[in-house]
């Protein structure tokens, strides 16, 4: 481990350039590497001014990237198939022990927070805040039997509060590299740290979310996930280089907002629920497709017609995520698109996910949705993106039209909306040590 000093000689230098360009300069430009070269110095200079380390104090540089959910909407939590990427859009945190028995953490823009270490059950009044997201991953860490101790972390996000990138993941598995650094001798796998980051969301911070997030987050690169059997993932790097593809991906923010959404994702999982507990199932994974279909009249008597239509919408999407895997690995990206515009479309019919009933008037979701199409033209493909009723729609974009779909897009909802990304190779790591 290095002090703060030879942190900043490491990165003035470039002698950590070719870690930079794999993570955040990834359009190959000199601006790109120059930016988070500056980035970088700068979590480490605020962190000093904010926690006042003593000399040759141990840091280290750690991010916790945002991950963009390519294929399998909401089929991760029935224990279903979804296929995922890491983006170069994250959380970076310069960090280091204090020898204390607390979590101290600054993020720029909240206010700081503090976690003490022998007080680690859940807390209602911490459910949906930071603080629950770092006392429940220091809970699980220590269940796992390692001996967690305290550390001072500064944070800064280029990933957006309820961007449909997943900032709670990203967070999550942030926080768990940084224990897993300092006091797990790094043992913990990123699919354990994955596995940390859902039960802290889960039972700390109050939301039924499935694993695809963390997952995205922490393993890194394109990868489809098998979630069969969730305490042990089938997890494979999908190998396709999407610069290739003639496409750039692009994240667009909508400006709905995510909050007081739970109960709508947990309808979700509620209403599939329902449907696989009809043939005494937990999960729809574990109800065959044939099954369901032949039971359907009887379904929408028990579950009613909106749980029938989103059970329809799994079985769909979770035979769709393998097909889109398949599709790049074949490098046959034209077939990709046709699959990702479906799931859009069943998206919005079947799992109709793209605007919240308690509030009808406000469609954000389906305007720009509907916009995009008309500016795409009957080229490459558009749907939403994420947990969905708000927040963000995903588009791969034909390079000859990005520029006109930004500035089509940022027309209808101002100016940096639509953001372009890269699927980057590494997933939560330690950057620099």
């Amino acid at each position: 481990m290095s002090s703060c000093e030879e942190l900043r000689r490491a990165l003035t230098s470039g002698e950590c350039d070719q870690v930079l360009a794999g993570l955040y300069a990834l359009d190959g430009t000199d601006s790109s590497l120059a930016a988070a070269r500056a980035r970088a110095l700068r979590a480490i200079e605020e962190f000093q001014i904010s926690f006042v380390p003593a000399e040759g104090t141990q840091a280290a540089l750690f991010s916790g990237p945002g991950r963009t959910e390519i294929g399998g909407n909401h089929t991760d939590h029935q224990h279903g198939r979804v296929l995922c990427g890491s983006v170069d859009l994250d959380m970076l945190s310069c960090a280091a022990p204090n020898g204390l028995g607390m979590i101290r953490v600054i993020s720029e823009g909240y206010p700081p927070l503090k976690v003490d270490l022998d007080q680690l059950l859940p807390r209602a009044e911490e459910r949906n805040t930071s603080a629950a997201l770092v006392r429940g991953v220091v809970a699980k860490v220590q269940e796992l039997g390692y001996k967690v101790g305290g550390f001072d972390a500064w944070v800064t996000s280029s990933v957006l509060s309820g961007s449909g990138l997943s900032s709670s993941a990203a967070y999550e598995v942030l926080v768990g590299n940084i224990l897993n650094h300092f006091f797990c001798d790094g043992a913990l796998t990123p699919i354990q740290i994955a596995k940390i980051g859902q039960y802290a969301e889960n039972v700390y911070f109050g939301k039924p979310c499935g694993l695809m997030d963390q997952m995205g987050s922490s393993v890194g690169g394109a990868v489809a996930i098998d979630f069969a059997d969730p305490t042990a993932p089938v997890v494979r790097k999908v190998e396709y280089d999407f610069s290739q593809s003639g496409h750039a991906l692009c994240i667009v923010d909508t400006g709905s907002c995510h909050a007081d959404l739970t109960d709508d994702y947990a309808d979700i999982t509620r209403e599939m629920g329902a449907v696989a507990a009809h043939f005494g199932k937990q999960f729809l994974r574990n109800v065959p497709e044939e099954e369901f279909r032949a039971a359907i009249p009887s379904l929408r008597v028990r579950c009613g017609d909106r749980a029938v239509l989103r059970a329809l919408h799994y079985y769909n999407d979770d035979r769709r995520a393998v097909e889109e895997a398949d599709a790049l690995e074949n490098g046959d990206f034209a077939h990709f698109l046709e699959l990702v515009n479906e799931s859009g479309i069943s998206s919005a019919i079947y799992l109709q996910n793209t605007w919240a009933v308690a509030d009808p008037s406000q469609q954000a979701i389906p305007v720009a949705l509907a916009i995009g199409r008309e500016l795409l033209d009957g080229t490459g493909a558009i749907r939403v993106h994420g947990g969905g009723f708000a927040g963000t729609i995903q588009a791969f974009v034909p390079n000859e039209k990005l520029s006109a779909f930004k500035a089509g897009m940022e027309q209808l909802l101002g100016p940096g909306k639509c953001h372009i990304l890269h699927i980057r190779p590494q997933g939560g790591c330690v950057v620099l040590s």
